[in-house]
């Protein structure tokens, strides 16, 4: 199995971090799909000020910190 890295969005690519989430899942799932077996997890944390930090561990971490605004309800 790959070893996990970590990939931190910079503050200034933190607007829209949902949305790049649902489109790094949305890759994912396909990709997995094409090679024809998967395993992926997700995790989410509350943290400061609100914001959830969304974890899609996919043999390597992508981590995402989403503000409370992009949420939609």
């Amino acid at each position: 199995m790959a070893e996990n890295t970590s990939q931190v969005a910079k503050p200034s690519q933190r607007e829209g971090q949902a949305r790049e989430a649902l489109q790094r899942i949305e890759a994912l799932v396909i990709d997995g799909l094409r090679h024809g077996h998967f395993e992926y997890t997700l995790a989410c944390e509350i943290g400061s000020g609100g914001k959830r930090q969304l974890v899609i561990r996919a043999g390597k971490s992508h981590k995402f910190l989403i503000a409370p605004e992009e949420i939609q309800r």
